[in-house]
């Protein structure tokens, strides 16, 4: 699995996020995941551990997980990639309709009786 499917989960993206603050153990991840079992927690962090989004020490009978941000390279490519995106119309081409509005605009203004309503009776 890669980083792009173990991102696509919302509890994944929590455990994450709760990673983001420091090192924490499966207990302290699964309780910050209510309505989420510690089987089901479990789960996920083997999904985002074989991803290589986290990293996991033993620690006695604990395992304490640890976030790894260079796996995220690849998501911060696409994203910056994609916050790059060129609209499909340069906004030169606008330019010409720019002007053709403020030259409108400036022949209405000068025009007699412009700005003024004609009652209606």
């Amino acid at each position: 699995m890669d980083a792009f499917e173990a991102l696509s989960d919302p509890v994944r993206r929590d455990l994450l996020l709760a990673l983001r603050r420091g090192d924490l153990s499966a207990g302290d991840l699964a309780a910050s995941q209510p309505g989420v079992s510690r089987p089901g927690v479990s789960r996920h962090l083997r999904v985002l551990r074989e991803a290589g989004l986290v990293a996991v020490v033993p620690d006695g009978r604990r395992r304490v997980y640890s976030l790894r941000p260079d796996a995220l390279a690849p998501v911060s490519a696409i994203v910056a990639a994609l916050a790059g995106v060129v609209p499909p119309v340069p906004a030169r081409a606008l330019d010409g309709l720019d002007l053709e509005v403020r030259r409108t605009t400036r022949e209405r203004r000068a025009e007699p009786g412009a700005g003024r309503h004609e009652e209606i009776a």
